[in-house]
């Protein structure tokens, strides 16, 4: 017998070059799981063996197991320190694990060795970005892009950077140009509606927000009921489902839309979070739900955030602007009557953690006593959740404040609240109580751009950051509008 025709003297399952070769078929074929495993038998027999390192990390890194990928690429790189690609891999983890400072050092190490890989200035754009280093972030998306034009990624890259910059025509065109590379990239339909409801063009953005149903970060919220979705056509007579989704704020700020299909003769039924029941139980002619709990039957639903877009709404024509929420009376009477007289201003000066963008929008409380400090003011805390016992002086309220009905009581009962951007001040512009928001340099998309006041509330009056990260500024001019006593009235 030839000698290449005989049979093999180890038996595959203990040959590391063979689970190496089987685990680059797997990786080539997308059968990631399979490809990790053998890769790792082959390592654990084979620990020198470079390819099954190398391909290892890329196996891991397809897969999105980012620590995974971290473990397998620092091991790597202890014998391979100039492999730009693990590198490359180890920043990508870095960023996704939301570690952007390590993640840029370690893409740019990446892009020392091997400038000429489009994808790892991209990533390193990205983690710029993560740090809110814009210029450069911008810079190295440009890169990637000269490098790779038909790169999709890196041209919806492009359109995020350029919204948070405010450069909202540039964006428009980065998207459009993502879209056109790839007709069905999720990421690139998002940032295109988000500049456009940014910008104000509101019949534009909410068409192209319905792509949030396919996005990563919000299609949980989607389960898909039985029955018709309801496409705005007349609903006399009949029951519209609404399903609540995102943040309690995003329901609260929607739920001005319910009363538009009562007053179309219409039965509207919201399934929203439970903490949101007793608030909108006293909205005329709207039953709510828990979601989760069965749902009563019903002629059609929608998504709570597809409503706009059913209504056909534009920046003029937002419906129920000056108030569409009442407080309940009762609870208004018992906070009044424990809370000391003269100007009581509410305050909240943090967000859920665990929203993406919290760091951005939660207000330091080391600043908080530039505003504690201005005189003539009985300040009322409206924090729940960890940060409401940051502030020594201030009575955490939070075991009190068991739901929104209650939150909406105590805001009845103050002449103003001062809150970051939170589920607060959509409670405080729906009962039409003056509001006070501090903004980020770069807003979420309901806020707009450039001005003072808002569209959606007519009693809240917007403070932005002049450039990214500056809360003093901010602090300061709402300290100065305190002390000078400017007026807040009550749009009702």
């Amino acid at each position: 017998m030839p000698d290449d025709l005989a049979p093999p003297t180890v038996p595959i399952e203990e040959d590391p070059r063979a689970l190496y070769v089987l685990g680059l078929v797997g990786l080539r074929a997308g059968h990631l799981d399979e490809a990790i495993h053998l890769l790792r038998e082959a390592l654990w027999r084979d620990p020198a063996h470079e390819g099954a390192q190398r391909n290892l990390v890329r196996a891991l890194l397809a897969a999105a197991q980012y620590a995974e990928t971290l473990a397998a690429a620092d091991s790597a790189l202890g014998m391979l320190p100039e492999c730009a690609e693990l590198h490359f891999a180890r920043g990508t983890a870095l960023n996704a694990l939301h570690r952007p400072a390590p993640a840029r050092a370690a893409l740019e190490r990446s892009v020392a060795l091997d400038p000429d890989f489009a994808p790892a200035w991209l990533n390193l754009g990205n983690a710029c970005a993560d740090l809110d280093d814009w210029t450069a972030a911008e810079g190295h998306v440009r890169r990637a892009l000269a490098l790779d034009p038909s790169l999709a990624e890196a041209q919806a890259s492009l359109g995020y950077l350029l919204t948070v910059q405010g450069r909202l025509a540039e964006a428009d065109a980065a998207c459009a140009a993502a879209i056109a590379l790839r007709p069905d990239f999720v990421q690139a339909h998002w940032n295109c509606a988000v500049a456009a409801l940014l910008s104000g063009d509101l019949p534009r953005g909410f068409a192209g927000y319905e792509w949030r149903k396919q996005h990563d970060r919000f299609r949980h919220d989607f389960i898909g009921l039985p029955g018709p979705v309801w496409d705005g056509g007349d609903p006399a007579g009949r029951t519209i489902l609404v399903h609540a989704e995102q943040g309690f704020g995003d329901t609260i700020q929607f739920a001005r839309y319910l009363p538009l299909i009562a007053a179309r003769g219409g039965r509207p039924v919201l399934a929203c979070d439970p903490a949101l029941l007793p608030l909108f139980a006293g909205m005329p002619a709207l039953r709510v739900v828990a979601r989760g709990m069965p749902l009563p039957p019903y002629d059609a639903w929608i998504d709570q955030m597809s409503l706009p877009l059913r209504f056909g709404t534009t920046l003029e024509t937002i419906p129920l602007a000056t108030r569409y929420l009442e407080a309940d009376p009762l609870r208004i009477a018992t906070w009044d009557s424990v809370l000391p007289p003269g100007r009581r201003v509410g305050i909240a000066w943090a967000g859920n953690p665990l929203h993406t963008n919290d760091r951005r929008r939660s207000l330091p409380p080391a600043l908080l006593p530039v505003l504690l400090g201005v005189p003539g003011v009985t300040f009322v805390s409206l924090q729940v959740g960890p940060s409401a016992r940051a502030v020594p002086g201030l009575r955490d309220l939070s075991p009190l404040l068991v739901d929104y009905a209650e939150t909406a009581a105590l805001v009845a009962c103050l002449d103003l609240v001062i809150a970051v951007d939170t589920s607060v001040v959509h409670v405080a512009g729906a009962l039409g109580v003056p509001a006070w928001v501090l903004l980020p340099h770069a807003p979420d998309w309901r806020w707009l751009l450039g001005r003072q006041d808002s569209p959606w509330y007519r009693s809240l009056r917007l403070f932005r950051q002049p450039a990214p990260g500056d809360w003093s500024s901010v602090v300061a001019a709402v300290a100065e509008a305190l002390r000078t006593g400017e007026a807040a009235e009550r749009t009702w």
